[in-house]
């Protein structure tokens, strides 16, 4: 009989598991060496800290629709990779972590690193489950990864007593378990039919996990039959092509206030796979809570998060790939003709929004960003962490295709950098990573994990010496009284050369052309420092 390690890691193969991220851990040595005899089907990437070991297991879960994979010790292990775990609930990505955990001879008693983690994880992890009885060890490994992808996909912890893992286990489950699918009922259906017959400004909303290319598909087909402005929720603009003409923006963080006026003036709001959260919706002001002031078709596989906090007109339990289909049958049908001057109309208030703004001073990161755009192919992945800087890559990149945005709607900094890497690993393709000066240093030394990996990633680093989402917010509340939001910085070009990463600092926008060239050139990660005066805030407003 195998293991409990060797159980383990036969289930990371049965579930197509190609990378385990992970901070290594005396808890957890009898799964590292198990996974030493399967080096040949799954990539173990060492990585500096375990917030970024789990926030690519998060990018892994986004890009693949599979639970990413991460493994870290107890206590100050598990804790610092609580980052990670948060983000892929509020993200719904699916992830399982093993957590390398106290004997259970020492269980209770305030061991050393001891944490209960079922207290700690139970308010943002689907389940927490100890895996205490090696007999038991097939079963529950196959529950975490079902659980991880099924309904509303989100992450599982497993802890793993140490003094079990060299003991006897039965084989695990040798098939992956398929996410269980929701699909809309006909009535369902026919009710969306009749009001999309009915509405003359009716919109489409995208967001939430678990899309695929077809899904994409069916949803063009539709917008295309129903003449509709379909928009995205925030940070998951890569659901709709961004050039499409029906595209017509993202709502949150910095949205186009036309758009937010678009969309309050609407009669019809089809909204698929997002939760409409806080920040998508405007502080739950759009639609509102807890009637929406239009009518309101709520599709999502979650039937808990259709009447959680709103009443909406319909509300349809269904996974992603069904409801598009089902929206695509409408659409073959004829699903109306009449909001064709609507549609284009939004279609010209996104195009208006999205042309560069200018700057008085410093890099325009507006203009960075487009030259980013027009050198990289449309299948590039683009990720980001938390703050201001963000809003330029939000609102100047199109992004054309599924799978090419990694941002966390958790608002947490630090991600950006090894969501880059992981997405780079699992793809080998260059990625970007756009960061902030003060999200960047949180999870900068993962540049150490590119290094020893090879991970083609073009870092861009927005310096301007300030935590800058925080330094607006100062100003607008307190004027001129900058406290606790400076930042001293080190010559990021240099600290890239230093992990073997070659650097470039830019201080004005023509030089960001030739830098790039150079920085593309590269067969392994590079870094290029953007110095961007700091009054220049967001797109197109300065401080004061």
């Amino acid at each position: 009989m195998p293991t409990v390690a060797e159980t383990i890691v036969s289930a990371f193969l049965v579930e197509k598991t190609t990378h385990v991220f992970c901070v290594p851990g005396e808890s957890y040595l009898a799964v590292l060496d198990a996974l030493y005899d399967a080096r040949e089907q799954i990539d173990l990437i060492t990585c500096r800290h375990e917030a970024a070991a789990a926030n690519m297991a998060d990018a892994y879960g986004k890009l693949t629709g599979r639970a990413g994979v991460c493994m870290v010790t107890r206590g100050p292990g598990a804790t610092h990779a609580s980052i990670g775990i948060h983000t892929a609930f509020q993200d719904s990505t699916p992830l399982v972590m093993f957590v390398g955990d106290v004997g259970t001879d020492m269980v209770g008693r305030e061991a050393f690193q001891e944490i209960d983690y079922s207290r700690y994880f139970g308010a943002f992890a689907k389940a927490v489950m100890p895996l205490d009885r090696p007999e038991r060890a097939p079963e529950v490994l196959a529950r975490a990864f079902a659980l991880a992808v099924s309904g509303r996909p989100g992450p599982v912890v497993v802890t793993l007593p140490e003094d079990l893992l060299l003991k006897e286990a039965p084989k695990a489950v040798q098939i992956a378990a398929p996410p269980a699918m929701s699909a809309p009922s006909p009535a369902d259906v026919e009710s969306l039919a009749v009001l999309l017959a009915d509405a003359e400004r009716p919109i489409l909303w995208l967001g939430g996990p678990g899309w695929r290319q077809e899904d994409c598909e069916n949803v063009r087909q539709f917008a295309e039959a129903a003449h509709i402005p379909v928009i995205t929720s925030w940070r998951r603009k890569d659901r709709f092509d961004n050039l499409d003409p029906h595209y017509a923006g993202e709502l949150g963080l910095g949205a186009n206030p036309k758009l937010v006026e678009r969309v309050e003036s609407s009669d019809l709001i089809v909204a698929l796979g997002t939760r409409l959260g806080e920040v998508t919706s405007l502080g739950y002001t759009l639609p509102a809570v807890p009637v929406p002031n239009q009518r309101l078709v709520h599709i999502h596989p979650d039937a808990d998060t259709l009447s959680n906090v709103r009443r909406p007109t319909l509300a349809m339990q269904s996974s992603i790939g069904p409801a598009c289909a089902a929206l695509a049958e409408i659409g073959r049908r004829g699903a109306g003709g009449r909001g064709m001057d609507w549609c284009s109309g939004a279609r010209a208030d996104y195009e208006t929004w999205t042309q560069a703004t200018a700057v008085q001073s410093g890099v325009n990161m507006a203009a960075v960003i487009q030259t980013l755009s027009r050198k990289l192919p449309a299948a590039t992945a683009y990720a980001n962490g938390a703050g201001n800087f963000a809003s330029w890559l939000h609102r100047f990149h199109h992004h054309r295709q599924l799978g090419t945005q990694l941002a966390p709607t958790s608002g947490a900094m630090g991600y950006g950098v090894p969501a880059a890497i992981a997405a780079a690993l699992i793809r080998d393709a260059r990625t970007v990573c756009v960061a902030g000066d003060g999200d960047f240093l949180m999870s900068g030394s993962e540049l150490a994990t590119a290094a020893r990996y090879g991970a083609k990633v073009l870092f861009i680093i927005v310096d301007n010496a300030q935590f800058g989402t925080i330094r607006m917010h100062q100003e607008r509340d307190f004027t001129g009284r900058q406290s606790g939001t400076a930042l001293t910085n080190p010559d990021f070009a240099a600290y890239a050369e230093s992990f073997g990463v070659k650097g470039w600092t830019v201080t004005e926008t023509e030089a960001f052309d030739s830098a790039l060239t150079e920085a593309l050139a590269q067969d392994g990660p590079a870094l290029i420092c953007c110095r961007t005066d700091p009054d220049e805030i967001s797109p197109g407003r300065r401080l004061g």
